[in-house]
């Protein structure tokens, strides 16, 4: 049997499947309006694979703020607006509160494991060990605080190494953030240079890159045809693969050293409770959720804040104005003292800044979780098990509740006298059960390093270079590799 007899096979089996699977979802009474989908591939032909999100704004305008969608042969739903968002993730909580777990999810992150992509008991488990841990190692505390200002101050030192010529030092900002949470996990820190953190950022970055690729909408919607091919899938399940044996290498390592008495970080924490002999710890504290724990608390402990980071320096740079007022306020409230992080309450126009950056970056325009069970919503009915894709985007540019959506317009967070005022409709951290976990660190890391880098230098952009605000490709939302001059203020 020759190559395209076993394809064409391939395709009328497929065919058949998704006919079937239609009938049985057309039974469904009153399912979420959306485009018509075509055999076998759904509503690929019509998306933007690589930034979804913005086709989602358009058919928000044509079904409303509740819509389906088919990937493959599997209908999702998508909440467009803030109101909705809050409506489904805040007042209708129990129904919207697990998380799909994609067949590519499945591979990497091991069965329902670790804290991101878990569900159930296991989830109530891994996210109350991680919020006590995260507090007791010092999160909101004067402990991680000094780590983070000792850490911003490495990270001054090397861009003062540039004496204010042009450079990317992209690198330099993931690895300081990245220290961060390296010291939470692990004890340690980390040089800028050292190849062992450079080769980890680097596998996450890239996964980051991939997961938009068709390949992986691809291997989700045909996992068992798809897997056997190349493609981007198979990169990230060997960059996934090697994450988790460093992981599983330093794990062997710190279990060797253990002494429950002096418990020196999360890991050992974790381990310590593994020796408990209690039910919950045979349950849920083995060594399968803690490699994936672990690797959840990394790449999210990196990629997120140092993202926003990187959106911030961009923003100055082609926002002089705005970066002078901020310095202007540093130098008002902090002069040449250290930043710390009760100075954020006297410094309205910086906390703005931040905020902005943050909802103008728009770090993660889409969320998903799936229904814990049937649940009729906004008139419509959606079975248990059905992804729900939440498009932040849409909150962070709801015309409802920011003045410029589409505009880097720090105003949003001030009132008319000049004081910071919050907005309900900034998600940037997600909102009900689900939200993040570590937005303390988050957002007291972003505050210090962002100051602690406007008060020693001044950005600009390389003479001639055009700043360009259109995001990179990927599941997050990064700005284009751009260079900058760090000119020194001290």
């Amino acid at each position: 049997m020759d190559l395209v007899t076993v394809l064409l096979s391939v395709v009328v089996i497929l065919f058949l499947v998704n006919t079937f699977r239609n009938q049985k979802q057309g039974n469904d009474k009153n399912f979420p309006p959306g485009p018509k989908p075509l055999p076998i591939i759904g509503n690929i032909h019509i998306m933007d694979i690589r930034k979804p999100h913005i086709t989602f704004m358009q058919l928000a305008k044509e079904y409303g703020p509740v819509f389906s969608i088919q990937i493959g042969m599997s209908k999702s739903i998508v909440l467009c607006g803030y109101d909705t968002i809050k409506d489904a993730f805040v007042n209708n909580a129990d129904y919207f509160a697990e998380k799909p777990n994609t067949p590519l999810v499945l591979e990497a992150k091991g069965k329902g494991y670790g804290i991101l992509f878990s569900n159930g008991e296991n989830w109530k488990v891994m996210r109350r060990f991680t919020l006590s841990t995260l507090r007791d190692y010092g999160v909101g505390r004067k402990t991680i605080e000094d780590k983070i200002v000792e850490e911003a101050e490495y990270l001054i030192q090397k861009l003062k190494s540039y004496e204010g010529k042009p450079f990317d030092n992209v690198n330099g900002i993931y690895a300081a953030v990245t220290n961060i949470i390296v010291s939470i996990l692990l004890s340690k820190r980390f040089d800028f240079e050292d190849p062992t953190i450079l080769r980890l950022m680097g596998l996450i970055n890239q996964n980051v890159k991939l997961l938009t690729s068709p390949w992986v909408m691809l291997y989700n919607s045909f996992p068992f045809f798809v897997k056997w091919l190349p493609g981007a899938h198979k990169t990230i399940l060997k960059n996934s693969k090697e994450i988790n044996n460093f992981i599983t290498k330093t794990l062997t390592k710190q279990k060797k050293e253990l002494d429950v008495n002096d418990q020196r970080n999360l890991i050992d924490a974790f381990l310590a409770k593994q020796q408990e002999g209690k039910p919950e710890s045979i349950q849920f504290y083995h060594n399968e959720n803690l490699t994936t724990l672990v690797a959840d608390l990394f790449g999210a402990g990196m990629d997120t804040t140092s993202t926003t980071l990187s959106w911030g320096i961009l923003l100055m740079m082609k926002y002089p104005e705005i970066q002078l007022k901020v310095q202007n306020e540093i130098e008002r409230v902090i002069g040449s003292a250290q930043p710390q992080t009760e100075h954020r309450k006297q410094m309205p126009y910086t906390d703005a800044v931040i905020h902005e950056i943050l909802r103008f970056g728009d770090i993660a325009p889409i969320v998903s979780h799936s229904t814990s069970q049937d649940v009729t919503f906004h008139g419509y009915f959606i079975p248990k098990g059905t992804c729900v894709i939440a498009l932040f985007h849409s909150a962070l540019r709801d015309k409802d509740y920011f003045e410029k959506p589409y505009e880097f317009y720090p105003e949003h967070f001030l009132d008319s006298n000049g004081n910071f005022k919050k907005n309900e409709a900034f998600i940037a951290f997600s909102i009900g059960k689900r939200s993040c976990a570590g937005e303390t660190l988050a957002k007291m890391e972003i505050f210090l390093f962002f100051t602690s880098l406007l008060q020693n230098f001044t950005f600009h952009p390389p003479p001639g270079a055009k700043l360009d605000l259109t995001p990179a490709l990927g599941v997050t939302n990064a700005p284009q590799p751009y260079k900058m001059c760090a000119v020194s203020r001290r």
